[in-house]
């Protein structure tokens, strides 16, 4: 076969693929989803626009949106807001970072994690899939529960954080009158009305959510400015950055930011795949670099002035209060001042609505048979989860926030570089791809190497098999992935510098445990899934 029939060959197979799985996953989401449709109050939710599609792909022809710039803003306002502000302000207060050392590890993290969620959002286009569903295809129907499951506390755990942060500001605009509980329950409410809603709706709010943001801030370092310069000479003076304080604050950049990868592709799976993948990857990108390194360099250059100025350090205070900082920043303006502190304190609701959206199909993936539940109901389980969990924890968030960002970062890194690995090495290996045809009838591929395919000719989104994302046998076992995982837990461990576990590799170094997660779990996946591969495991 020549080169240009096995590219035709790979199309058609392509094609006839979506065709099968159109017609699978129509039928699919209306037999699951027929008995909640049947209800009056189910019909009429549908009728308002809300989203109903959980776990299921969407069909090629479905995919049809060509507003890419929409996934910029998505990332963009879900990460400008007072969280990626308190990140930064935990290289100062948790490390005893300056502010040039703060900003340069805030800066080189930042580039460097964000590269592994922005290059999974170009996943979605090409596959219709959600990020856990998709995940099933190297991680097997039954294994992608463990990384759901890590995957849906890391979720909980960052709208828990985001709750407290928009209720400490709520009560701070009110002089205390109103207490944090109030202000969580607010917040929460809010963000889960927009997640019930869906994509549509969040796709809306994400695009103007970040205008009021950028106005209050504006607004304070118009006002409050000035004061900043006195983050370069704080008193007293700081401890000279040492490698333990750098690659330990990295690991909160990092927990920070590459937990956005299980995620990634829940909000590209609607765009056409016809879209170039680097139209994506950038809109992904910058919609994470740029407001992040911006929040988390203000926040850290805030903190560190804050003692120079009364009314900051007042509102501050011993317990980490961010929500009062901000406010004392904006106090010059008046009322004004405490309009635009409500406006922070909602802007953390763009991320709990996005997070609690993913977390929807995690619940679904965790337990398939919830598969048969809409969407929307896991919003509101979702806030169930993470209401009462903000209140108790509102009063530890300095600590609660740098031992969980630490945390998180290891599973999430070592998942994206198998998942990279799966990709590219074995479903782009011309030794390799004919194994994950669904059947000869659909194998667009030579049955082996000596037939003349060539790498180049073949495209490793056509082994993702719609019809198989819910049927075990035709999926990997997920051993050699959560092997690889595991293994890979056995040198991560050493490398940890917590709070709670200090690690003798990460006692020298600072902790490190995330950068070894990747290069470690994706260099153990190799040759585990070859011999699982070559000795006749379930190929998938």
């Amino acid at each position: 076969m020549e080169m240009g029939d096995n590219k035709s060959a790979v199309s058609v197979g392509d094609v006839e693929k979506d065709s099968v799985s159109a017609s699978h996953t129509g039928s699919n989401e209306s037999d699951v989803s027929s008995k909640w449709r049947s209800q009056p109050w189910a019909r009429a939710l549908l009728s308002w626009g809300v989203e109903e599609r959980g776990t299921v792909p969407v069909p090629y022809e479905q995919r049809t949106d060509t507003q890419f710039y929409k996934i910029f803003f998505v990332w963009f306002s879900m990460n400008f807001n007072i969280l990626s502000f308190s990140t930064g302000v935990l290289g100062p207060i948790a490390f005893g970072l300056g502010i040039r050392d703060s900003c340069l590890v805030i800066l080189f993290f930042n580039m460097l994690a964000c590269a592994l969620p922005a290059y999974l959002n170009t996943w979605g286009p090409k596959t219709g899939m959600r990020q856990m569903v998709l995940s099933r295809y190297t991680f097997g129907y039954y294994g992608i529960i463990i990384p759901a499951i890590l995957n849906l506390i890391g979720l909980c755990g960052f709208n828990i954080l985001n709750c407290i942060l928009g209720g400490q500001a709520l009560s701070s605009v009110t002089g205390g009158s109103m207490s944090w509980t109030v202000g969580i329950v607010i917040i929460a409410i809010l963000a889960m009305l927009m997640s019930f809603m869906g994509i549509k709706v969040l796709n809306w709010y994400e695009r103007v959510a970040w205008f009021p943001v950028l106005i209050a801030f504006l607004v304070a370092l118009g006002v409050g400015g000035k004061h900043l310069y006195a983050a370069s000479a704080p008193d007293p003076p700081l401890a000279p950055a040492t490698s333990v304080t750098v690659l330990s604050y990295a690991a909160v950049i990092a927990g920070f930011v590459v937990t956005y990868s299980a995620m990634a592709s829940d909000f590209t799976m609607y765009y056409t795949p016809a879209v170039p993948r680097k139209t994506i990857f950038l809109y992904s990108y910058f919609g994470y670099i740029v407001p992040i390194i911006l929040m988390e360099c203000l926040g850290a250059a805030a903190v560190l002035a804050a003692p120079t100025v009364p009314s900051w350090n007042t509102g501050y205070g011993t317990a980490g209060n961010i929500g009062g900082l901000l406010e004392a920043m904006l106090q010059p303006v008046g009322n004004f001042g405490k309009f635009l502190t409500v406006l922070l304190s909602l802007s953390v609701t763009g991320n709990i609505a996005c997070t609690l959206y993913s977390i929807c199909f995690n619940f679904q993936v965790c337990i398939p048979r919830l598969e048969k539940v809409p969407r929307y109901v896991f919003s509101i389980v979702g806030t169930a989860i993470a209401l009462p969990l903000s209140i108790v924890g509102a009063h530890r968030f300095q600590e609660t926030l740098t031992n969980f960002l630490s945390l998180i970062g290891y599973w999430a890194s070592a998942y994206g570089a198998i998942l990279i690995i799966e990709h590219h090495y074995f479903r782009s290996s011309p030794r390799w791809v004919a194994y994950f045809s669904p059947s000869p009838s659909h194998n667009p591929y030579p049955t082996s190497p000596s037939s003349g395919v060539d790498k180049a000719d073949i495209d490793p989104y056509a082994t993702y098999h719609h019809p198989a994302y819910d049927q075990p046998a035709r999926l990997p076992t997920g051993i050699s992935a959560l092997l690889a995982g595991i293994l890979a837990f056995g040198l991560i461990i050493p490398c940890m510098n917590q709070v709670w576990f200090v690690g003798p590799i990460g006692m020298k170094t600072g902790d490190i445990g995330f950068e070894v997660a990747f290069v470690l779990g994706g260099m153990l996946y190799v040759p585990i899934r070859w011999g699982e591969l070559t000795w006749g495991g379930r190929r998938g």
